[in-house]
């Protein structure tokens, strides 16, 4: 991984050199300067490569002939006109990573903000940034490690270093809440479970002065979460409850709730899933994961807000003990919930959590986050989170924050329609539908919306999201850590003034 990204007004030397080409095949204006004090032989590399009319960020590299460069890489920024945004940037800075991280050297990334047509100096800080969150991935349990990732430092050219500096180290403090979520969710089920997620919790955040507070079973018990209990009573490892609290601004200003279902491992209980690919449910924390990593970056950047995130953590085992098909249990609402599918198990651990936390906190706003059903995967593939509210307002300050993050949501219908489907003929409701109705992950979040009264909620069902099998633009394959930049900014947005 990336150790340092340093900020300069002059180009580096004795190392690595990034520069940029127009898709007209015009050089930007360091890439001139560069190519004369070579004596022409960018250009004439790029003759020789056929680097014409390539797609945004392709990248193409050559032997420097001159003796302060080893090598020179080129990248595509695409129309000469074109106002880059700061995703964008990022991923200028993750493709550039991707085409230099075998090159054992430093490397300068001589493009500033004036080749981007961007308005502001720190235009190099968001290409650091994307380069940075690329550079991270989980190699903790391999005994050889990858020889041929040299890359460890970054110089960027910007004409304001002090200005880069300070945005850089906002984001870089956003990272490690990021790298924080991709860690925790890439550990194996027998490193991560309750106990020793609500553990991390604790020695991570406490320090930064988050208040972190642990239930346990019997406690959990005495307020009545006996749906989010009974998703754990098959496991050795009992259920815990992680409460973390942000105390950023006056007490008087609104407290913003964030709740993320962690299951630590799901089997489906009695209602086994199929083996392939059932491995891949130690990622069913993700959403806990992401609350987790989130308080981190809120409280490394002392972020002027009030903020509570809730993890409740069970595991999904089948055993003696395990709750049944067809067993009722009473929520800590009252409402009572028919079990037809232990494998529909992340609703009901929700439904306690989340009138927990809008009985104790009143919190303003509530937004969950849950690797939840197959169903949205179906619906947006793994571009897209799948967004539900019961606020338009909120959900259109969850989607602007999604396109200036790059982390995609795309709001999903909720209709009273789909409530038949849930209505029990033995209790209040049931947490899987009846088999004529689909809209699986619809009726998923009708069945969470009996649980948050008049709140205004949002439910992020991140099931397509929270990993990826192939290398995305701004991380390796594996976890992703996705939520974390997206609600801060959602935050900083709209509760720091």
């Amino acid at each position: 991984m990336i150790n340092k990204v340093i900020f300069s007004n002059e180009l580096a030397k004795n190392c690595s050199i990034v520069l940029g080409v127009y898709s007209d095949g015009t050089l930007s204006k360091s890439a001139q300067k560069i190519n004369e004090y070579l004596g022409g032989a960018i250009e004439r590399n790029l003759r020789k490569l056929n680097f014409t009319k390539k797609k945004l960020f392709d990248i193409c590299s050559f032997l420097s002939t001159g003796k302060d460069y080893n090598h020179v890489i080129i990248v595509d920024l695409g129309d000469p006109q074109k106002e880059f945004s700061k995703f964008e940037l990022e991923k200028l800075g993750a493709a550039i990573y991707s085409g230099a991280k075998e090159l054992d050297s430093d490397i300068a990334i001589a493009i500033d903000a004036a080749d981007l047509h961007f308005t502001c100096d720190c235009a190099s800080s968001f290409v650091g940034f994307g380069a940075l969150l690329k550079s991270w991935f989980f190699d903790k349990y391999k005994s050889r490690k990858d020889e041929k990732i040299k890359l460890k430092n970054l110089v960027m050219l910007t004409s304001d270093t002090k200005t880069s500096e300070r945005c850089f180290e906002e984001l870089r403090k956003i990272s490690d809440g990021i790298f924080l979520t991709r860690q925790v969710v890439s550990e194996p089920s027998n490193v991560i479970y309750p106990e020793s997620l609500a553990r991390i919790a604790l020695e991570e955040l406490s320090p930064l002065g988050v208040e972190v507070e642990i239930l346990n079973g019997d406690q959990m018990k005495h307020l009545g979460m006996n749906a989010l209990l009974a998703v754990g009573q098959g496991s050795e490892h009992k259920p815990r409850l992680a409460i973390l609290r942000w105390n950023g601004a006056d007490a008087e200003k609104p407290l913003v709730a964030f709740v993320g279902k962690g299951v630590t491992f799901d089997s489906g209980g009695i209602s086994l899933k199929p083996e392939e690919n059932m491995h891949e449910m130690r990622y069913d924390m993700a959403g806990s994961g992401t609350v987790l990593g989130l308080l981190k970056a809120v409280a490394l950047n002392k972020l002027p807000v009030n903020v509570v995130g809730v993890m409740p953590m069970v595991e999904n085992m089948p055993s003696g003990s395990a709750q049944r098909p067809g067993d009722i249990v009473k929520s800590m609402s009252g409402q009572t919930i028919e079990v037809l599918s232990t494998d529909a198990e992340g609703r009901m651990v929700l439904a306690d959590a989340l009138w927990y936390t809008q009985e104790r906190f009143d919190p303003i706003v509530m937004i969950d986050l849950a690797t939840l059903t197959g169903a949205v995967v179906v619906a947006l593939g793994h571009e897209f989170a799948g967004m539900f509210s019961n606020c338009d307002e909120l959900a259109e300050q969850i989607f602007k924050s999604s396109i200036a993050t790059g982390e995609k949501v795309w709001r999903m219908p909720m209709s009273e329609h789909f409530d038949d489907g849930i209505n029990s003929d033995l209790a209040d409701v049931q947490n899987i539908a009846k088999s004529h109705i689909r809209g699986g992950s619809i009726t998923a979040a009708q069945f969470l919306r009996r649980f948050v009264n008049n709140k205004k909620w949002a439910h992020l069902d991140i099931a397509g999201v929270e990993t990826s099998s192939n290398n995305l633009f701004i991380c390796s394959a594996g976890a992703t850590g996705f939520g974390v930049h997206l609600l801060y900014d959602f935050l900083q947005k709209n509760y720091t003034s």
